[in-house]
């Protein structure tokens, strides 16, 4: 059996009302897409199940229908997840998201509706001042927050956190938060879309008050993650954050370096290109095209991988 090669997928554009209409210089060739939407583009789902496979057999499939199709050469040890397990976004926020809390592994299966969501947010660019809403104030009561939900007044009772291009903000399940406009976040997350509206500004969406507060915590770990020094393949880069459910690496490379990545245990991974193109190539097999702002997942059947940067880039490693 022919090994299952890295692959990159199409990004999925989601339409949001706190969105942005001109995403370059994340996208450069935004000019020509722009015409397809009507409104503001708030997301931009890089490994979404319902992305769409670039390269090889399967291209042309969901990254769903191929896990289907390939569970054991795509995910390994994760088979039985079924999915890949690991949703990479973009964000463009140019208004407020909602105040918002999301269910964990425990909670989701017992509403029947999947797994959890545990995110990490890595702040790509942030306007001065920018700053995210990260878990409630200390002595807030969900009693409180119900209040403060039905007044008008729940954004005072969160923690707002100042953020700037770099940092890294890590939101477990559980925790109530919002994020500000100004900012461009590279998000990684469990795959999961269960959300849970609780305050939007009066913006005429849907409130789910109830399911929300029944799956808020008062007091989570989420906040800030400081940075660690890492060495792959000789080159240096940073451990963004490691926890139970991803864990996420950053290396800065200019046109014509190179950076060998060896499996991590018959699992699979994404890489994402930040700013700049590369090509990841599997000796004697494929080369696969990275551009900017795309992501390629290097399936649990692959060995090794050498990622060469086409132009100055930041790559980003994200395994489960």
């Amino acid at each position: 059996m022919s090994t299952l090669n890295p692959f990159r997928l199409h990004p999925s554009f989601s339409e949001r009302t706190w969105g942005r209409r001109d995403l370059k210089p994340w996208y450069p060739d935004w000019v020509e897409r722009d015409a397809k939407y009507k409104d503001p583009i708030g997301e931009a789902w890089l490994t979404g199940p319902q992305s769409l496979v670039n390269d090889g057999d399967y291209a042309g499939e969901t990254l769903a229908s191929l896990a289907g199709k390939e569970p054991v050469r795509l995910l390994g040890i994760l088979a039985k997840e079924k999915e890949f397990p690991l949703l990479m976004k973009l964000l463009f926020p140019d208004d407020k998201l909602s105040v918002q809390v999301h269910p964990n592994d425990e909670e989701a299966a017992a509403l029947n509706i999947g797994r959890g969501k545990t995110e990490c947010w890595y702040i790509l660019d942030a306007e001065p001042g920018a700053t995210v809403a990260c878990g409630l104030k200390q002595g807030t009561t969900l009693d409180g927050l119900r209040d403060a939900i039905a007044n008008g007044t729940a954004e005072n009772l969160l923690e707002h956190i100042p953020v700037v291009a770099g940092d890294m903000v890590f939101v477990d399940a559980g925790t109530v938060h919002a994020i500000g406009p100004g900012v461009t976040i590279l998000e990684t997350q469990q795959t999961s879309d269960t959300t849970y509206r609780l305050y939007d500004y009066g913006r005429p969406r849907e409130l789910h008050v109830d399911k929300g507060l029944a799956v808020s915590k008062v007091t989570t770990r989420a906040g800030k993650v400081e940075a660690k020094p890492i060495s792959v393949d000789g080159r240096e880069g940073k451990r963004l954050i490691q926890e139970k459910y991803f864990t996420v690496d950053s290396f800065s490379l200019k046109i014509g370096d190179t950076i060998e990545f060896e499996n991590p245990g018959d699992k699979p991974y994404c890489l994402t290109a930040i700013g700049g193109d590369a090509q990841v190539i599997v000796v004697g097999e494929a080369l696969t095209e990275l551009p900017a702002s795309t992501s390629v997942i290097v399936p649990a059947d692959v060995a090794r991988v050498t990622v060469r940067a086409d132009s100055a880039l930041e790559l980003v490693r994200a395994t489960p």
